[in-house]
């Protein structure tokens, strides 16, 4: 008989990311527990009417029971009050109803919720922290650093450690900051390292294209150019290797940001001939990527970064497809420079990018590289280790 599992998350099962870092999760789960789901889902997503009736029929061909709760965002704080207060109510609800045994709560809110439930009920509780969330408020600009709002966030971060009977990290990185917390020294805690995983089925080098044929060069940029992502820093680069390698073709696959793009390339040295600016639907992203040589993307090296791990990683390393990007995010300098599927940059000066340009442009002579970068995905991003990793967690609480 299978154990019962609520699972908690903030971000809508019918945004991408709910679709790519939770669902595809909770249906191979499914196979050996009960899931119940709750997720909180943004007005607009719902009323997406096709694609809501695609993933609830998605849902229920794997047996999973969605609860969907209506997702407030303004005024923050209150909203997000609110949201608690209708989230550990049917939270309450479905644990006491159908003798929940485990609450995975997918990072901070969720954690709130699930830290009540263990407590009223004693239900185990995996805090999946996703990232330093506190930190990255201020990082962002969110937040004011040493405000109300983020010490309140860090004392909920300590209740969620310490009473976690598993804490999931994106990074080692993180594992290794989180133990020589304070409050942490000298405690045993259960903790361990699942990254952002890539489906390899989806991403694979099956279309690979080595777009040489008539001597181009193709370097892609893929996702968002603003938030995180340091844009004016990547165009520098590009402009770069369109010294050393004139010609080169430039290919950004991106939604929504198109005007903010042509604005900055604008002031640039680049030739909008070589450019290639698209959008892609989730379905088609990876024969878009194949033709792409070398990925460029930079992420401001703050602290909260240290815990984060960019899915884009696993699934151009999964495609065959090399990365340069920079130092301070994650694990990847060491799983970059460790298997040699890319170049990390310490610093965004030009001497710094000329010689990361250089590094690229002889890696990518190596026939192996490809593989290389399969190879490499499938030891640090496989979906399919990743559920093996909480199939495990879920036993070990299961049993004790």
């Amino acid at each position: 008989m299978s154990s019962n599992v609520l699972y908690i998350t903030y971000d809508g099962l019918l945004e991408p990311l709910g679709q790519s870092q939770v669902l595809r999760y909770l249906e191979k789960l499914s196979d050996s527990y009960t899931i119940y789901l709750i997720s909180f889902e943004k007005a607009k997503d719902w009323q997406n009417v096709l694609e809501r009736q695609r993933i609830q029929k998605k849902v229920h061909s794997h047996q999973i029971h969605w609860i969907h709760l209506k997702y407030h965002k303004s005024p923050s704080a209150l909203a997000t009050t609110y949201d608690l207060f209708q989230g550990i109510t049917v939270a309450l609800f479905i644990a006491v109803t159908r003798r929940i045994k485990i609450v995975h709560a997918r990072s901070y809110v969720p954690s709130v919720i699930a830290l009540v439930l263990k407590k009223l009920l004693r239900t185990k509780f995996i805090f999946d922290m996703r990232g330093f969330w506190a930190d990255e408020r201020v990082d962002g600009g969110i937040w004011p650093a040493n405000s109300q709002l983020y010490h309140l966030a860090k004392w909920f971060e300590k209740q969620f450690l310490l009473n976690a009977d598993h804490t999931v990290s994106l990074t080692e990185a993180a594992i290794d900051i989180i133990q020589n917390f304070k409050y942490i020294k000298g405690r045993s805690i259960s903790i361990s390292c699942i990254r952002t995983c890539t489906d390899l089925e989806l991403f694979n080098t099956k279309e690979r294209i080595k777009n040489n044929k008539e001597g181009y060069l193709t370097i892609g940029y893929i996702g968002s150019v603003t938030g995180w992502y340091l844009f004016e820093e990547t165009i520098k680069f590009f402009e770069i290797i369109n010294i050393i390698k004139p010609h080169s073709r430039f290919y950004i696959l991106n939604k929504g940001e198109h005007d903010f793009i042509r604005q900055k390339l604008a002031f640039s040295n680049i030739n909008t001939e070589n450019l290639i600016l698209e959008e892609s639907s989730p379905q088609e992203i990876s024969r878009k990527m194949s033709v792409i040589n070398f990925c460029v993307f930079f992420i401001k090296p703050v602290f909260s970064k240290i815990a984060s791990c960019p899915t884009k990683l696993g699934e151009l390393l999964a495609s065959g497809i090399p990365c340069v990007t920079n130092d301070g995010v994650g694990d990847m300098t060491q799983i970059i420079e460790q298997e040699k599927v890319g170049v990390i940059l310490r610093s965004f000066d030009e001497s710094a990018m000329r010689k990361a340009a250089e590094e690229i442009l002889e890696l990518l002579q190596d026939e192996h590289l490809s593989q290389r970068c399969r190879a490499a995905a499938i030891k640090y991003f496989s979906l399919e280790e990743g559920v093996k990793d909480y199939q495990n967690i879920y036993q070990q609480l299961v049993n004790e």
